[in-house]
């Protein structure tokens, strides 16, 4: 080929592929979790399911509205601090994603609602489960989960109608999810005609609970309610265990993790712990969630702590929203993604009501036996 010919040809190649990229367009989805912290590990896991579904769509090819899309993930760090997470919400919104995936808590997700909220930008909770989140009004507002009035009311009828409690004592944390998950339980005991022997306060940085249960053990439990993280509950039942309480330990999601095992050490005893997660599969939908933790631990070389299965749901709906409206512009999708009905996820079927919540969320329930985490039902 004559030189010239040859440096055209190039030439042409070289501004194809320039067309190609300017072609396809970057969508930025936000992602901000506690990587930083005491429950450091759940934020983690809540990252990589982000990341898992963002690497899988750019290796797959999505195309939104005709345009060849690529998609990246922003992710922040929100140390589970509303200050820190409010400040993560900002800096999203200021890099122009058009989407967010998080927070993980309800003390940083409420907050941090306002500013996507008044952004315009979609927000969906993998795992927030305070119920005022999407009770405050606003079209950017989504969960994945059950919501704490649901688990709190499950564990508060089971403690009572199933573990036959006769002495039943509250602690919570005192942050957005862990008060709200404790009070719910509450109600739940007393509507079921339980007695309720006392409630003591603690916070999430706390180490040492010897003065609560001190007070408590004069009660002789036979239940202790936990509204917190697994960080404060594993060396809670540790310190149980050395005062000679041997009532049943209860909680929400936040302790109901694999982590909890190593967190309690050998003061894990088989049966003691009871605790409900927002979420979960059983029958046909188990082999998918199998798969998944099969799909994860070959990527990230890591099991699934908790929510990462929601997380990747959460970024695949929001792009599926995107694909259906044509657009990944904010105010474009927006309407599609409330209007999600039917979409088959990993953690099941999700359909979005009125307000942002998902329809018919499950709950399972759990115990720990042999040093493994081990269903008991999953309840709707």
């Amino acid at each position: 080929m004559h030189t010239s010919l040859k440096l055209t040809a190039v030439a042409t190649l070289a501004a194809l592929s320039s067309l190609a990229m300017a072609q396809e367009q970057v969508v930025k989805i936000g992602h901000v979790g506690p990587l930083s912290g005491a429950i450091a590990h759940l934020g983690k896991d809540n990252e990589y399911g982000a990341r898992l579904a963002v690497e899988e769509l750019n290796a797959k090819g999505v195309s939104i509205g005709g345009k060849k899309v690529k998609f990246e993930l922003v992710a922040d760090d929100d140390a589970a601090d509303p200050k820190q997470g409010t400040a993560a919400a900002q800096k999203l919104v200021d890099a122009k994603v058009s989407g967010v995936v998080g927070h993980l808590n309800s003390g940083t997700t409420i907050p941090a609602s306002k500013i996507y909220s008044d952004a315009g930008i979609p927000q969906i909770s993998p795992s927030a489960t305070n119920p005022k989140y999407t009770r405050q009004g606003f079209k950017t507002t989504f969960r994945l989960v059950a919501d704490d009035v649901q688990l709190g009311s499950l564990l508060g009828r089971y403690a009572v109608k199933d573990l036959k409690g006769k002495s039943i004592a509250v602690i919570d944390d005192r942050t957005a999810y862990g008060q709200g998950v404790a009070e719910e339980f509450e109600k739940a005991v007393k509507a079921a005609g339980g007695n309720l022997i006392g409630h003591e306060f603690t916070t999430d940085k706390a180490t040492d609970f010897m003065p609560i249960l001190t007070t408590l053990k004069g009660k002789k439990p036979d239940i202790v309610f936990f509204g917190g993280m697994d960080a404060v509950g594993g060396p809670m039942l540790k310190q149980m265990k050395s005062l000679g309480i041997n009532a049943k330990f209860m909680g929400g999601d936040g302790i109901c993790t694999t982590e909890l095992i190593k967190l309690a050490g050998d003061a894990l005893v088989d049966g003691q712990v009871v605790c409900a997660e927002a979420g979960g599969v059983d029958g046909n939908l188990k082999k998918g969630m199998d798969d998944f933790g099969v799909k994860f631990k070959k990527r990230f070389n890591d099991d699934v702590k908790l929510y990462a299965p929601y997380v990747y749901d959460a970024v695949n709906v929001m792009v599926d929203a995107m694909q259906r409206a044509k657009s990944s512009d904010p105010a474009k999708y927006l309407p599609e993604l409330a209007k999600t009905t039917g979409y088959k996820g990993v953690t099941g079927t999700i359909s979005f009501d009125a307000k942002g919540d998902i329809k018919n969320g499950a709950l399972t329930l759990y115990t720990y036996k042999g040093g493994k985490r081990d269903a008991i039902a999953v309840v709707r």
